[in-house]
């Protein structure tokens, strides 16, 4: 009688029959941590707990009635509501002052872009005589303090004359456009300096090729140049949404009229004259600071390939 069949195994199974088994890693002793590094976790935990405190703070109170808390006080547990963000959206005419940042962040951010990267691309693409000094001295207006500023821009504003049809006061005083040009003004030597030093670290070789292709230089800049700075334009991105988004300064310096405002008013708006509720107000900070947060997590990736340009080499 003979015995049960075996079929013969196939390549593959004869290849991992034959192949010797790797011998595994010696499992890896951990460490002990070096002083200088738990001193460190310790003070970058410490820090971290510090910055968001008052944001979770903020965001408890919100959500507490104040006669709750004003009888109990705020470091008790209870009362919870929905009732301050409702009342906040209202009192604080949120909708209105959300269209206003709006009107102003978007132009001053995408013209700002637009302008420093043009002429990083120029400081970055050519060498001609004056290219450190024109960077020089778009950098420099940075150091500038906005407040010296403040009396010649507003006769300037007010002195400069336009239709009724363009501005409702006959100059460019109480308009969007004064906060705009300030906002552009101020914000675009940093975006120059930040990216002409990345152009800079681009290869020569792109623009040669993209020459010898036929490309003119409005093509290599557009085509070319923009595509591969994305990381550092989304980074500056969410810096100048945040920065222009949180100004106040010049809107209530350029602008009369309430209607016209950004959101960073409406925080104003929740404070009495005699008497402040501060979970209201709490609840209207946090509505304020929703839009960053969004961007940020939205660019959040870019934002952290930008901030690491030219960290590391190769």
């Amino acid at each position: 009688m003979t015995g049960p069949v075996t079929e013969p195994p196939t390549t593959a199974e004869a290849v991992r029959i034959a192949r010797p088994t790797p011998p595994r890693p010696p499992a890896r002793a951990k460490r002990p941590m070096r002083p200088a590094r738990v001193v460190l976790t310790v003070f970058l935990s410490v820090m971290a707990l510090g910055w968001l405190f008052p944001i979770a703070w903020a965001v408890y109170n919100s959500l507490r009635d104040y006669d709750y808390t004003s009888l109990n006080g705020y470091f008790s547990f209870g009362g919870f509501t929905f009732d301050n963000y409702v009342e906040a959206w209202s009192r604080g005419n949120f909708a209105q002052t959300f269209t206003n940042t709006a009107i102003i962040v978007i132009p001053s951010v995408v013209i700002t872009l637009l302008l420093a990267s043009s002429v990083a691309f120029v400081l970055a693409r050519f060498s001609f005589a004056f290219n450190l000094t024109l960077l020089a001295l778009f950098t420099a207006a940075n150091l500038l303090p906005q407040q010296a500023l403040l009396v010649p821009l507003f006769r300037l504003f007010l002195n400069i004359e336009v239709p009724f049809w363009f501005s409702d006061s006959g100059t460019l005083y109480d308009t969007y456009y004064a906060v705009i040009a300030v906002n552009i003004a101020f914000q675009t030597g940093f975006c120059t300096f930040v990216l002409a030093n990345y152009m800079k670290t681009l290869p020569r070789e792109l623009y040669e090729s993209a020459q010898v292709d036929g490309a003119g230089v409005l093509r290599q800049y557009w085509q070319i140049v923009l595509p591969l700075c994305r990381p550092a334009l989304a980074a500056l991105s969410v810096l100048q949404v945040t920065w222009v988004y949180n100004d106040f300064f010049w809107a209530v310096a350029f602008m009369r009229t309430g209607d016209k405002l950004p959101v960073t008013s409406s925080l104003q708006n929740l404070r009495g004259q005699f008497f402040t509720d501060y979970n209201l107000l709490s609840a209207g900070s946090v509505i304020v600071a929703i839009p960053t947060l969004v961007i940020f997590f939205v660019l959040q990736r870019h934002l952290r390939a930008g901030l690491t340009l030219g960290a590391t080499k190769g």
